[in-house]
């Protein structure tokens, strides 16, 4: 490790109040000595590892790292400020600073080194002896481990009058054992300081641990004879754990990985309770969307949003294959392909109309399962495979009715929360092997069907009804005001949450689709393309506002936004929030007005600018989208001129700084 930091890459003066300045210091660090290529590509790849979660950690400890292609090989610096700096720790600022720099294809070696000094942070004796470190080589030194830390002094004995020699222990009763799995997006630092704190929370509550880190390096599968033996489950992680069905049927807690490093004897206790219990929630899939519920800590708003993510990511590859088929079928045969008879009964090889029908007929089938598959996987995401039956049953019931994609909703979330009531019932050990596939399935399905056919499913079908003929009325001034709206929701979070909700209640209306539902449609797809068409469009009319690799973005912008694909504004809404977004938003409101005042519609639920041939006024639905895009790139121009921007005044052709660093947000995907 002592080629990974070196005296010049420590600053035990670190003169920065922010996160953004201490990682523009330290990597200036490593820029100096060769080891990042490219200043500002590097930080806009740290900025965007922060923005997925915050690195600060308990201890006073912030360790902003990724993996970047600026990065020639793995280095690490290190910054002690003054006053600390606020890095989303849960007890305030840091005063100890990791810069880890990991190129993108750092091999396993340099990546195991790294884990080791994830392992050390949680070393109280370590972090003390950098507190008090006074030269930058010793300080280099003791964190690459040539150098160990002081140990604590021992407590001073104290004369005893002589004891008779202990009796004989009785044996010690069998520990409480448990398995872990810790795991972080990027696996160098969080993945390894989690696995170290419960194995030592463990050493301190008497319970036998064991812990599979999953890792950049690579993990370790553990022993399926340990797996076999424990008493309980806990996975501190922010991705999905591999292999997890390895571990079903046992009692099991799920959290993020933070809560691995600051409250590891909670979750011990937690699994603890669990057992005597006797649940057994741990999933039998891998990979599931309850892989994103989160933990414990986390508000039942934001549980409710990942759930019904979880339907809607699932949905979508079913959107956008039927979607465009039925689109292709309409094309090449007309409106009136709706009434060709089944293929399957009458086809002719050398009839367009032929081709055209079999086009539709597959996407109308893949169309039908959209409510099915959005309602099942709600439930996959809130209880995961258990909750797949009910599901499904569920969202075909809302088809049944009429309720459409209210009552998929509704049912996702009733099979979901049915399975959940029954997981917490306590049962024999006998029944456990066969509750996740027989009994739970059964039970969860009875009720959701008695609650669909007869409680709530009438009322909803009549509230989509309602919707729909609502929707089939608007115009003038009501339907401009939802296009504002559904275009402000579509460039809020340029992929998040709220531009899923609309185009998720747009292609909704694709399922039974009226003039109403057609022109929604449009006005949602011509509001996603705006933000990067216009950051794209901004780099070309004012390109010293922007850094070489915001530039060098915006050329990829042209293809995204004219494909429909909002989250090509991410980097540019990363680097700068507080400009770029309520950009965006301007402008998407704005086409999305235009769009529905000129009465645009769109029976594709994707395909950007290559599906124009199936908008219903095509002129006017480029106007709409060139004038968000002209009012976005002028909108954010002026912003970034306003503000002041160090980088305006760039050459062109040269690496663009900033004077001063904006706030950062979260950027959804």
């Amino acid at each position: 490790m002592s080629d990974m930091i070196t005296a010049d890459l420590v600053d035990l003066d670190l003169a920065a109040q922010t996160k953004e300045a201490a990682a523009r210091s330290l990597a200036e660090r490593m820029v100096a000595l060769g080891r990042v290529t490219d200043l500002d590509g590097f930080l806009a790849d740290v900025a965007a590892r922060e923005a997925q979660m915050p690195t600060g950690l308990d201890g006073g400890i912030g360790i902003p790292h990724c993996r970047s292609e600026h990065v020639t090989e793995p280095t690490l610096a290190f910054g002690r400020p003054a006053d600390g700096i606020d890095f989303g720790a849960p007890d305030g600022p840091a005063d100890l600073v990791f810069l880890i720099a990991a190129p993108a294809g750092a091999d396993d070696a340099h990546l195991t080194i790294l884990s080791a000094l994830a392992r050390r942070l949680m070393d109280p004796d370590f972090t003390a002896a950098l507190r008090a470190a006074t030269d930058p080589a010793a300080t280099a030194s003791l964190i690459s481990g040539d150098t160990a830390p002081p140990a604590a002094p021992e407590p001073a004995a104290t004369a005893t009058a002589e004891e008779p020699p202990p009796a004989a222990a009785p044996a010690a009763p069998v520990p409480f054992r448990v398995v872990a799995v810790t795991s972080c997006p990027t696996g160098i630092a969080h993945t390894y300081m989690a696995a170290e704190a419960l194995e030592q929370a463990g050493q301190a509550a008497g319970v036998e641990i064991v812990v599979e880190p999953q890792g950049s390096a690579g993990f370790t599968r553990l022993d399926p004879a340990v797996i076999a033996a424990a008493d309980g489950v806990i996975f501190a992680r922010d991705v999905p754990v591999r292999e997890k069905e390895r571990f079903a049927g046992k009692p099991t807690v799920d959290v993020g990985v933070k809560a691995g490093i600051n409250r590891p004897a909670e979750l011990l206790a937690e699994v603890r309770d669990k057992a005597a219990r006797g649940e057994t929630t741990a999933p039998a899939g891998t990979g599931s969307p309850v892989d994103e519920a989160g933990g414990p800590g986390e508000g039942y708003g934001t549980k409710l949003r990942k759930w019904l993510m979880s339907g809607v990511s699932y949905m979508v590859p079913f959107v956008a294959a039927g979607g465009l088929l039925i689109a292709l079928g309409f094309a090449i045969g007309g409106y009136t392909i709706d009434k060709a008879p089944s293929v399957a009964e009458h086809f002719v090889w050398t009839d367009s109309t032929s081709w055209a029908a079999l086009l539709f007929q597959v996407g109308g089938l893949a169309f039908s399962f959209l409510v099915p598959v959005l309602a099942g996987y709600i439930a996959y995401g809130m209880a995961d495979r258990p909750g797949l039956v009910p599901g499904f049953v569920g969202g075909s019931i809302a088809l049944t009715i009429n309720a459409g994609f209210l009552g998929g909703l509704a049912a996702g979330l009733i099979a979901g929360g049915t399975v959940m009531a029954i997981q917490r019932v306590r049962v024999p050990a006998a029944l456990r092997g066969i509750m996740p596939v027989v009994v739970i399935p059964l039970i969860s399905s009875a009720v959701v069907g008695f609650l669909m056919f007869l409680v709530v499913g009438k009322p909803i079908a009549e509230l989509q009804k309602a919707l729909t003929d609502w929707l089939s009325g608007l115009s003038g001034a009501n339907a401009v005001i939802l296009g504002v709206v559904l275009g402000l929701m579509m460039c809020f979070d340029l992929g998040g949450p709220l531009n899923k909700v609309a185009y998720a209640f747009a292609v909704g209306g694709l399922a039974n689709p009226n003039d109403g539902s057609l022109k929604v449609m449009a006005a949602v797809m011509a509001a996603g393309m705006v933000p990067p068409l216009a950051m794209a469009l901004a780099t070309v009319v004012r390109g010293g506002l922007f850094n070489r690799t915001e530039r060098e973005n915006g050329k990829a912008a042209w293809v995204l936004g004219s494909s429909f694909i909002t989250e090509g504004a991410i980097p540019f809404a990363a680097a700068d929030p507080l400009r770029v977004i309520p950009s965006a938003m301007a402008g998407g409101a704005v086409t999305g007005a235009l769009s529905m005042l000129f009465e645009c519609t769109l029976r594709a639920p994707h395909g950007g600018i290559f599906v124009l041939p199936l908008i219903g006024n095509p002129v006017l639905y480029l106007i709409a989208i060139l004038a968000g895009t002209a009012v976005s790139a002028a909108l954010v121009i002026l912003l970034k001129g306003m503000g002041g921007r160090g980088d305006g005044k760039a050459v062109e052709g040269t690496p663009a700084t900033e004077s001063g660093t904006a706030p950062k947000v979260p950027a959804t995907v």
